[in-house]
């Protein structure tokens, strides 16, 4: 084992055996890049995660930061490491070339994040926010904004976050109150407080360009009448430097349970505490047209559903590889034939059960990340294929996708923590070994950037019906694909698995079908998130089954692996979606008609 952050193997195999990036090198977007060079970027994100980013995992987790009042305090190394991601040109390495990018594949840059989300989540995280608001600036804001505001982003010199959420709102983006007052000048004065906002506020870079939803004065009301403003920490000066403090400050930072280095804040905009220009109100600059502001903040907000997906991914991968490597090298206990003998201790990875546990971590976190790559290589077909056929096809498949990528990873891969918990034992549950806080940081995965439940509700209320259930039309041919590519190589067990998977498809279409046969969305909607579980579990399916296609012929223990995790996936995990299947069928009011006094 090379590494116990991510397997550079499974990567290798993942992006060229199975997915074949290379191809994409055929295409104008792409025609600058080679083999060579994707392994180069992945040899540079393995080395700088490695030497930057891990080593100072639990330092920011142990001493997280903290605010005097007036500034909010980080460890240095998380400056370090970030300046460094920085100045390898990281930030912009999948965006367009025009604003400074290098047009590297999508799906080749989140196999190099997966080695920093390993190696450091927290520190990572404040460049993921960063990538996420350039990526958006640079499709919906003017030319002016991008080169004030995005250029500096992609160097390092700026980072950036995404201001949503207010204390009485949460996720409910139609209760926003904060207010966008219209200049003479042509800016905005806002005026509100935000809660929940990761990185917003520190000393990591020149400035932090926020992106905040705010209502115009007669704006309509609810989502339709948000709109989205640039409030920077520091007005743009003259000459490409900083000029003076914008009128947003803190209230205070969040404590948590995990992901402790990346400071959580709650700011409050156009309090006074300064003056821009002689007068209170933060300066905020108007993205696009006014009340279109919540479609442009989905650009970053799906962006940001994929990224926590990788993190999930990235956390329970870790702590797999963390367990096994103690589990080979733990001694512990005799073989069950052996009871009664004086015979030698065996490692715990020698007994069925520890086993069983990371045969499961396994096909959680190698599932998980071939899910987030196969996602990636729709985004390089709407980025780079000239069909328009071709890109609505991937644009169809991500939207019936993103919330099982989002999702799935975000319970099963917090499972594969559990279980590497156990694995350690006694152990595990001390703050001796990194798995413990793998499980708290992969804790925060189900809540953020839309709940589990609220990404159950965008499944089962949009994806599956939007366009006369178009996407999981596509999504079955698709799978139907698979199916028929497994059954064309003539392996017996490959064929059974082939057979089982048609048949769990067959019952996402007909459950699919029965709750929404009444049109009414009180009961269809009820049991979402056992919907999500469900159709998350048939997807995750499919993803093992294209990877034992990819593998079959092939020998070796990682082949061998591959085949193992698939035969695990599909004897003990795809069978859990029956009993949910027969549960959604049922139209179970038990929820729905539950009065909340008995709770």
């Amino acid at each position: 084992m090379d590494s116990l952050i991510m397997s550079a193997r499974d990567i290798e195999f993942l992006l060229y055996e199975w997915l074949d990036v290379t191809g994409l090198t055929a295409r104008e977007r792409y025609r600058e890049h080679s083999r060579e060079t994707f392994d180069q970027v992945l040899s540079l994100s393995r080395e700088l995660a490695t030497k930057y980013f891990a080593p100072h995992n639990r330092d920011s987790d142990l001493h997280e930061p903290t605010f005097d009042g007036e500034k909010v305090h980080i460890l240095p190394a998380v400056k370090q490491a970030l300046d460094v991601f920085g100045e390898a040109g990281l930030v912009g390495a999948a965006m367009d070339e025009r604003v400074g990018g290098m047009q590297l594949p999508y799906t080749v840059f989140s196999a190099c994040m997966a080695w920093f989300y390993a190696a450091n989540v927290a520190t990572t995280s404040y460049s993921m926010l960063t990538m996420g608001n350039a990526n958006l600036l640079a499709a919906h804001a003017d030319g002016d904004q991008i080169d004030r505001f995005v250029r500096p982003m992609l160097t390092g010199r700026y980072f950036g976050t995404m201001a949503l959420s207010e204390p009485q709102a949460g996720s409910s983006l139609a209760d926003i109150t904060t207010k966008a007052v219209p200049q003479d000048d042509g800016t905005y004065r806002l005026f509100g407080r935000k809660m929940w906002i990761s990185g917003g506020d520190h000393e990591l870079s020149e400035n932090i360009v926020h992106l905040v939803l705010a209502r115009i004065p007669d704006a309509p009301a609810g989502t339709r009448g948000i709109s989205l403003f640039i409030v920077p920490k520091f007005l743009p000066g003259a000459d490409d430097s900083v000029g003076e403090r914008n009128d947003i400050v803190l209230a205070g930072i969040n404590h948590k349970m995990g992901w402790r280095g990346t400071v959580n804040t709650a700011p409050v905009l156009g309090d006074g505490a300064f003056t821009p220009g002689g007068q209170a109100g933060a300066v905020g600059y108007l993205v696009g047209e006014a009340n279109r502001g919540l479609s442009y903040m989905f650009h970053m907000m799906n962006e940001a559903r994929l990224g926590v997906g990788l993190a999930a991914t990235a956390l329970g991968y870790t702590g797999y590889l963390k367990a096994l490597d103690y589990a080979r090298n733990r001694p512990q206990g005799r073989p069950a034939t052996a009871r009664g003998q004086a015979t030698a201790q065996i490692p715990i990875v020698r007994h069925p059960d520890v086993r069983r546990m990371l045969l499961a971590q396994k096909a959680y976190a190698e599932g998980a990340l071939a899910l987030q790559l196969y996602c990636g290589t729709l985004v390089d077909e709407q980025r780079s294929a000239t069909a328009e056929s071709e890109i609505q096809r991937a644009s169809t498949l991500l939207r019936v996708l993103t919330p099982i990528a989002k999702s799935w990873p975000s319970q099963w891969c917090l499972a594969a923590n559990d279980l590497a918990i156990q694995v350690h034992g006694g152990a595990g549950y001390t703050r001796d070994y990194d798995v413990e806080q793998h499980y708290r940081d992969n804790r925060l995965n189900p809540i953020h950037e839309g709940t589990h439940g609220i990404q159950s509700l965008d499944l089962l209320g949009r994806a599956v019906t939007a366009d006369s259930g178009a996407a999981l039309t596509l999504l079955l041919e698709t799978i139907g694909a698979t199916v028929a590519a497994a059954r064309a190589t003539a392996d017996g067990e490959l064929g059974d698995y082939a057979d089982a998977l048609q048949q769990a498809a067959g019952r996402v279409v007909a459950t699919t079908g029965l709750l929404w046969k009444d049109l009414d969305p009180a009961p269809a909607l009820a049991n979402s998130a056992a919907y999500l579980e469900a159709f998350g579990h048939v997807v995750l399916a499919w993803i093992w089954l294209e990877q034992a296609v990819a593998a079959h012929g092939r020998t070796g223990s990682f082949y061998d692996g591959k085949r193992a995790a698939t035969r695990y996936f599909y004897r003990w995990e795809l069978p859990r979606t029956a009993p949910l299947f027969d549960l959604l069928d049922s139209l179970d009011r038990t929820t729905l008609d539950l009065d909340d006094d008995c709770l």
